[in-house]
């Protein structure tokens, strides 16, 4: 079991930045992947970053691409969101989710993929 817990959330304007934590802990001695999602009211959850840890592959959404940084820390027990420049088009719920393991190459931007969740973290974005 991997347990998860998002902080960081928090009410920004237009053009500012936030930076999301997500603590992994549990069976963590296992390579896996750990991406971000976010979930507006009314849409679906959709993928925003990924990467695997350890490691250096990371993948991106094309709407985050250049604003959005997905980093971990050395050991992997913290994995970062760096959000900069947010419109308001980036309001919404932000999960932490992680693989059971990681077969190699580039992490998965689906849901499905991701077995563990954590409880989100609230970005609210106005002009």
């Amino acid at each position: 079991q991997v347990q998860l817990l998002e902080s960081g959330g928090d009410s920004v304007e237009t053009g500012g930045s936030l930076r999301l934590s997500c603590a992994v802990s549990g069976n963590t001695d296992h390579n896996r992947c750990v991406g971000w999602f976010r979930q507006a009211p009314g849409k679906e959850r959709e993928a925003v970053a990924a990467r695997s840890t350890p490691g250096d592959s990371a993948n991106y959404a094309t709407s985050v691409k250049g604003r959005f940084t997905i980093s971990q820390d050395y050991a992997g027990d913290n994995v970062y969101l760096q959000l900069n420049d947010l419109k308001s088009e980036d309001t919404a719920m932000y999960y932490c989710a992680a693989t059971r393991g990681y077969g190699g190459g580039r992490c998965s931007m689906v849901t499905w993929a991701y077995i563990y969740w954590g409880q989100g973290t609230q970005v609210a974005v106005s002009s």
